[in-house]
């Protein structure tokens, strides 16, 4: 049995932050509390994880600013 990939591939930048906008989205909708926070900080990472890999993809690698 094979798995079907959808035609459309996006980069993995692009899926890192659409996963930060889905976290955030998410997160607005949720009371403060600990879950609210979590999740605000599952954001960020998925964020710094792709400005991360768009650096270390980059062609000349700079430090980060």
């Amino acid at each position: 049995m094979q798995i079907k990939l959808p035609n459309t591939r996006k980069s993995p930048q692009q899926r890192l932050a659409d996963e930060s906008i889905r976290l955030r989205e998410q997160a607005s909708a949720m009371p403060s509390g600990v879950a609210r926070d979590r999740l605000m900080r599952m954001a960020r990472q998925a964020e710094t994880a792709s400005r991360i890999d768009a650096w270390v993809a980059s062609r000349g690698l700079k430090a980060p600013t």
